[in-house]
């Protein structure tokens, strides 16, 4: 049984073969089987992915195409990119590994501005708790306990 490890390295690698392409700019009515007869001309395809938005029920404009070899992906490329799909143009290129651009998302707490609103949430509980006390403390003083 594959792991989720082994399934990741195995992307990485076939992202990095230099057969795998990136589609964008993809027209809505398009599906895998108009994309996949799109580049058919050009060689074998191994697999053809068009991530889908579930909350709208369609695909996300973009898709992925893998050949069997390294040149019929370039042949693509060179043919592809800038054609027109549906009315639509279309961008193609290599795919890339999922990329995280440094600084692009910061940790919360990378500011000193999280800090003095976190230690302000806490100074302001803890006044909060003292008035509590002291409110409770006043009713106790003030309140007449009936004898036994």
């Amino acid at each position: 049984m594959a792991s989720v490890e082994d399934a990741t390295a195995f992307s990485t690698v076939t992202l990095q073969s230099r057969r795998a392409l990136y589609v964008g700019g993809i027209a809505d009515p398009v599906t895998e089987t108009t994309l996949r007869a799109a580049f058919l001309p050009f060689g074998p395809i191994k697999s053809v992915d068009m991530p889908r938005d579930y909350a709208k029920g369609t695909h996300r404009g973009f898709g992925f195409v893998e050949f069997e070899s390294a040149d019929d992906a370039e042949e693509a490329i060179f043919n592809m990119d800038g054609a027109e799909i549906m009315g639509k143009s279309i961008t193609v290129n290599l795919a890339q590994p999922n990329q995280h651009k440094l600084g692009s998302s910061k940790p919360v707490w990378s500011t000193d501005e999280w800090f003095k609103e976190q230690a302000g949430n806490d100074e302001e509980k803890a006044a909060q708790k003292e008035a509590a006390m002291a409110d409770e403390q006043t009713l106790k003083e003030k309140t007449p306990v009936s004898g036994s």
